[in-house]
C-alpha cells in the first residue's frame, strides 16, 4: 500500500453555509499508512502504579482499566468532595503578571559595572532605540544566534531586557504580515503590555496590515503606516478544501477510518463538502477569535466594541479612513518615523538615530541587565511540530518532534536533582499516536517525581494534547487550539488507477489478514473494513480513557468533550481540558506554587538542549539556502512514501485574513511550513 501524506487545505475566501461568519483559514495534514497500529499496543497491566505527586489538584497516577468504561478508581480520588474531583478554578492560580521593579541604589551600580565589563557584542549606546521586524514565521523554539528567522523566546526576553536595561530607551517595531498562530501573537502582545510599565515608549510601524498585525500593533502606543500602505481589515474567514472529486478523477479510492464525529482530519481526501461537525466547530473556534479581537481592539483604542465591528464591517482599506478613527497615529514613511523619535530623544538632526537591532539585542546576556535568576532551577523542554517516534535518515535538523529525542530530554530532567519542576512547552498539531503515548509516559513518570506543567502555544490538539494531559496542570493561551481527542487512519485503493496507466500487481499471501494493507490495488473485503475499524476505534479509546484519567473525569464526562472536536484555550478551561488561560510566565508561577517556591523568589529556568547550529546554517542559513531546500524536498518524498501507524493527528487550522490563494501552491507551501 502507498504512503501518501497530503498537507493542509488551501486558503479560500470565506464560509458562505448555515450562516456562518467569516474567518481565518484551514488547513490539514494527514498521512496514510503501509501498516496500522494503536496509539499504545500495550494492555493496561503494562503501565506501572505510580505514586501520586505533591499537587492542589488530585491526579490519580495509576493504570486505567482497557475497557471503554474504564474509570478511575475510588482509591485514587484523594481529594475528592462527595466523589466530585477537586479542581483548582484560574483565578485560584498564581496570575505571573510581569511587575517592573526599576533598579536603583547599589543593584543599579553594580549593572553600570556589568555594562563597563561586558564583552563587545554586548555593548549598547546609551539612548538606543531597539528595533524589532515582526515579519513572516515565528519559531516557538530557542534557536542559536546563527540561525535565521524569528523565536518567540528571544522576543519575549528582548522585551524583558529591554525594560530594565538603561541603555535602551523604547522600541520601534516594524509589524509586517506575520505567519503564525493565535497564540504566538498574544504571548508577544502581552509582552509589549509588560514592557510598557517600564515607562519607556513603544512605537509601530506597519506598511501591511491585517487583524493579525493590527492586534499587535494595538498594544502600542503609537501607530504609524505610510501613504501606500495595505490595509485589509475586512474580517476573519475559515475554510475547508475537498480532493475527493479529484481523487476519484485519477482513479483513487480513500479508505479513511476516523473516530470522533468531530474529528476532520482526512475530510479533504474522503468528503466533497464540510460536514456538519466541522461546521459547528470551526464556526465556534471562529466566534472566539474575533470576539476577542474586537473586545480587546476596543479595549486598547478606547472605543465600543460595536463601533470597531460597524468600522470593520464598511471594509477598511484606506489609511486616511484610519486615522480619522484614530485607529492608527499618523500617516509618514519610515525615514519620517525615525525622525521623529531623534527629535523625542534629543539627538541632532545631522546624526543618525542610535539604534540595535533584534539579533544583535538577542546576544545581551539578562545578567548584564541585572536580571538575575534564584537559586533554584526549574526545566523547559520544548515540543514543537509533527509528532514522530523516530527521526527519519533524511529529516533536517529541529523538524518536528522526535519521540526518541524529547524522551531522553525528559529522562535528563527526571534523574537530575538540580530541577525542581519542569515546564513542557507543546507547540503540536499531533502526529503518530504510538509516539504520542511513549511521551506521555514519560511525562508521567517525570511528574510522579517533581510538579510537570505543560504550557500551550499556539496549538497542542491531538497527539500535542495527548502530551500536555500527563503534566499536573495545562496552562494555555485564551485562542490556543487544543483538545481534538481523535485519531485517524487509512489506506488508498488505486485499483482504478493501476487500470488507467495499465499497472498490475498480484499478492500471495498467508493468513486472514495479510493482504489488509498490502493489497491497494483493491479495496477492503468486510472483515478487513471491521479489523481496521477496531484498531482505529481501539486507538481512541486508549487516548480518550488516558484524558479521562489525567484529566480526574469519569470515561463519560470526557467523550463529551472529546470526539476529535477542537477548542480554544479558553472553551477548553471551560470544559476542564485547562487549568488556566495565560503564557509561559503564569506556566512558570504555578510550577513555583507546586514546588512550594514563593512567588516573589527568583527562579532561573533553563532551556534543556538548547539548539547547536547546523554547518549549512552557520554558512548559508538552512532556511534559505540550498541545502536546506533539498533536505526538505528530500522531507517531502520521503513523506510521500514511507509512514506509519494511527495519527492522533488535528486538521492544521490557519485563521487569517479573506484572501484567495492558488490551490496547488497553497498546499505545497502549507506542507512545507507544517514540516
Amino acid at each position: 500500500m502507498l504512503t501518501l501524506l497530503l498537507p493542509t487545505p488551501p486558503r479560500l475566501t470565506s464560509i458562505h453555509r448555515r450562516n456562518t461568519l467569516s474567518s481565518p483559514s484551514s488547513t490539514s495534514a494527514l498521512q496514510f499508512h503501509r501498516r496500522f497500529s494503536s496509539s499504545s499496543s500495550s494492555s493496561s497491566s503494562s503501565f506501572l502504579s505510580l505514586p501520586h505527586t505533591t499537587s492542589r489538584r488530585c491526579n490519580s497516577l495509576r493504570a486505567f482499566d482497557s475497557s471503554s468504561d474504564s474509570k478511575i478508581k475510588e482509591e485514587d480520588k484523594e481529594g475528592a468532595i462527595d466523589g466530585q474531583n477537586v479542581r483548582i478554578a484560574d483565578e485560584d492560580y498564581p496570575s505571573g503578571e510581569f511587575e517592573f521593579e526599576p533598579i536603583t541604589g547599589w543593584r543599579n551600580f553594580l549593572v553600570k559595572v556589568k555594562m563597563l565589563i561586558a564583552f563587545p557584542w554586548e555593548r549598547v549606546r546609551k539612548g538606543s532605540v531597539l528595533t524589532m521586524k515582526l515579519r513572516g514565521q515565528i519559531s516557538d523554539q530557542a534557536k542559536s544566534r546563527f540561525s535565521p528567522g524569528l523565536s518567540l523566546p528571544q522576543i519575549c526576553e528582548n522585551f524583558l531586557k529591554a525594560a530594565y536595561d538603561p541603555r535602551i530607551s523604547g522600541v520601534y517595531l516594524h509589524i509586517d504580515s506575520l505567519n503564525c498562530g493565535w497564540g504566538k501573537v498574544e504571548e508577544i502582545r502581552r509582552h509589549i503590555l509588560n514592557f510598557k510599565k517600564s515607562g519607556k515608549f513603544v512605537v509601530a510601524y506597519v506598511p501591511t496590515c491585517q487583524e493579525k498585525e493590527y492586534y499587535l500593533a494595538s498594544a502600542c502606543e503609537e501607530i504609524y503606516a505610510p501613504p501606500s500602505a495595505y490595509f485589509s481589515l475586512f474580517g476573519l474567514s475559515v475554510q475547508a478544501s475537498f480532493l475527493r472529486g479529484v481523487l476519484e478523477n485519477i482513479g483513487i479510492e480513500p479508505q479513511v477510518e476516523r473516530i470522533g464525529k468531530y474529528k476532520s482530519a482526512g475530510d479533504q481526501l474522503a468528503r466533497r463538502t464540510m460536514s456538519d461537525e466541522n461546521c459547528e466547530m470551526l464556526t465556534a473556534l471562529l466566534d472566539n477569535i474575533y470576539t476577542n479581537w474586537l473586545d480587546k481592539v476596543s479595549s486598547a483604542k478606547g472605543k465600543g466594541r460595536e463601533d470597531i465591528e460597524k468600522f470593520i464591517n464598511e471594509g477598511v482599506y484606506q489609511v486616511d479612513k484610519l486615522k480619522e478613527e484614530g485607529l492608527i497615529s499618523n500617516i509618514i514613511y519610515d525615514d519620517e518615523v525615525t525622525a521623529m523619535l531623534k527629535e523625542r530623544l534629543g539627538v541632532k538632526t545631522d546624526k543618525n538615530l542610535p539604534m540595535v537591532d533584534y539579533r544583535k539585542y538577542s546576544r545581551v546576556r539578562k545578567w548584564t541587565v541585572g536580571i538575575s535568576g534564584g537559586k533554584e532551577l526549574i526545566a523547559i523542554i520544548r515540543a514543537s511540530g509533527s509528532i514522530s517516534r523516530v527521526k527519519s535518515q533524511l529529516s533536517i535538523s529541529s523538524s518536528g518532534i522526535i519521540a526518541e529525542e524529547f524522551i531522553e530530554k525528559i529522562r535528563t530532567v527526571r534523574e537530575s536533582k538540580r530541577f525542581k519542576a519542569a515546564i513542557i512547552r507543546i507547540d503540536s498539531p499531533g502526529g503518530d499516536a504510538l509516539a504520542s503515548d511513549l511521551m506521555w509516559r514519560e511525562i508521567r513518570l517525570l511528574a510522579a517525581s517533581k510538579p510537570v506543567i505543560a504550557s500551550m502555544s499556539d496549538v497542542a490538539a491531538s497527539g500535542g494534547y495527548y502530551m500536555a494531559m500527563a503534566a499536573q496542570a495545562i496552562v494555555a493561551e485564551s485562542l490556543t487550539l487544543t483538545g481534538s481527542i481523535g485519531v485517524v487512519t487509512g489506506k488508498f485503493n488505486l485499483g482504478k488507477l493501476y487500470e488507467k496507466i495499465g499497472f498490475n500487481k498480484e499478492i500471495i499471501s498467508r493468513g486472514r489478514y495479510a493482504e489488509v494493507l498490502a493489497a491497494e490495488q483493491r479495496s477492503f473485503r468486510p472483515d478487513e473494513a471491521e479489523l481496521f475499524a477496531k484498531s482505529a476505534q481501539n486507538a481512541y479509546k486508549q487516548f480518550r480513557d488516558k484524558a479521562a484519567l489525567s484529566r480526574s473525569m469519569t470515561v463519560d464526562k470526557m467523550e463529551e468533550v472529546a470526539q476529535g472536536r477542537v477548542w480554544t484555550g479558553k472553551d477548553a478551561a471551560s470544559h476542564g481540558l485547562v487549568d488556566a488561560i495565560g503564557g509561559l510566565s503564569r506556566a512558570i508561577a504555578i510550577a513555583k506554587l507546586k514546588a512550594n517556591i514563593p512567588q516573589d523568589k527568583q527562579v532561573t529556568v533553563v532551556e534543556i538542549s538548547r539548539p547547536s547550529p547546523s554547518l549549512p546554517e552557520i554558512l548559508l542559513g538552512a532556511g534559505t539556502s540550498l541545502t536546506g531546500v533539498e533536505n526538505t524536498l528530500k522531507e517531502l518524498l520521503h513523506g510521500l512514501t514511507f509512514s506509519d501507524g494511527v495519527q492522533a493527528r488535528m486538521d492544521r487550522i490557519v485563521f487569517g485574513s479573506s484572501e484567495g490563494t492558488n490551490l496547488i501552491l497553497s498546499i505545497i507551501k502549507d506542507y512545507l511550513s507544517s514540516l
